[in-house]
């Protein structure tokens, strides 16, 4: 069964290394929500809709090689926690989505990365998690470096208002989303978190797709493979290596290490569309990366866990 993220011994190297990985993956969503040739709520949707035949044999997967290990589901109770999870991803998708097709890339990063705050308060309040001063600079630092890492691409004008403001909400969903996410890896295994949300997250999607894009399905092939590879990159990979994690390490840490994500989308920038680094984004990286290090835990204690 899960154990508390808070019990943990030694340093857990393979979920930082998974997180890390998660964030890097969702760090070239941007991209490929841009290449679709669909709306971006249809995006959103196929985001879910596709990976979730692979989810689907992750859980039998890990059924298979856990046996009694894997916790079973108490329905009566569970259920309401996987609706609320599907729930919030959704409106994270959908904000996110709506943001990306709205303004610029930087601009929907930067509020994006307004996500840890949100995440330290809900984690102190609700997760009981302690919020050290070492934790509170490190927030300050990533969110800081984040600043300098995109803020410099970053331009407010009126034509980008529903953009931005999509951004903040995005940050708003996907903090409650992290901190509903880290409580169920506490009762839950991450295939079961990744799974069963997802179809939710999926009706959810396909009713917005429906209702508010012009055309549900790709055009071409090339459309088709986009979406593909945003369903295993961006949300099988990057999500389930993030749902993995969050059942060995503390929330607030967690939620800086997505910071990682900041940097993926800017070394993507460079190496896809040749935007040049500045020393202001060096010097932004590297705060991110001390932000990360002064918060990391001190001392946790190891127990294996799916």
């Amino acid at each position: 069964m899960p154990d508390n993220p808070q019990s943990l011994q030694a340093t857990p190297v393979l979920p930082f290394a998974a997180l890390v990985l998660g964030a890097v993956a969702m760090g070239a969503s941007p991209i490929f929500v841009r290449l679709a040739d669909v709306g971006p709520f249809s995006s959103a949707f196929w985001r879910m809709a596709l990976a979730i035949p692979f989810l689907w044999g992750w859980l039998k997967f890990e059924a298979s090689r856990g046996g009694s290990k894997v916790p079973a589901l108490n329905w009566s109770s569970d259920a309401k926690l996987i609706i609320w999870i599907g729930f919030l991803f959704a409106g994270d998708l959908f904000f996110w989505h709506l943001s990306i097709l709205n303004t610029s890339i930087a601009n929907a990063t930067l509020l994006a990365t307004t996500t840890p705050i949100a995440v330290a308060l809900g984690a102190w309040l609700f997760l009981k998690e302690k919020i050290t001063p070492q934790i509170l600079a490190g927030v300050l630092s990533g969110v800081a470096g984040a600043g300098l890492l995109v803020g410099a691409s970053a331009t407010f004008a009126p034509e980008h208002v529903m953009g931005d403001v999509s951004g903040l909400v995005t940050a708003a969903f996907f903090g409650t989303y992290f901190l509903s996410l880290s409580w169920a890896r506490r009762r839950m295994s991450a295939a079961q978190v990744m799974f069963y949300p997802a179809i939710v997250s999926a009706g959810f999607l396909l009713i917005a797709a429906l209702l508010l894009d012009d055309g549900l399905f790709p055009q071409s092939l090339q459309g088709w493979m986009t979406l593909v590879t945003l369903a295993l990159i961006s949300q099988l990979a990057g999500q389930g290596f993030a749902a993995y994690a969050l059942g060995h390490l503390p929330a607030v840490f967690s939620s800086l290490v997505l910071f990682f994500e900041v940097l993926a989308a800017a070394l993507l920038a460079w190496l896809i569309f040749s935007e040049p680094v500045s020393v202001w984004q060096l010097g932004g990286g590297l705060l991110i990366l001390a932000g990360i290090y002064v918060a990391r835990p001190r001392k946790l204690k190891h127990q294996k866990r799916s």
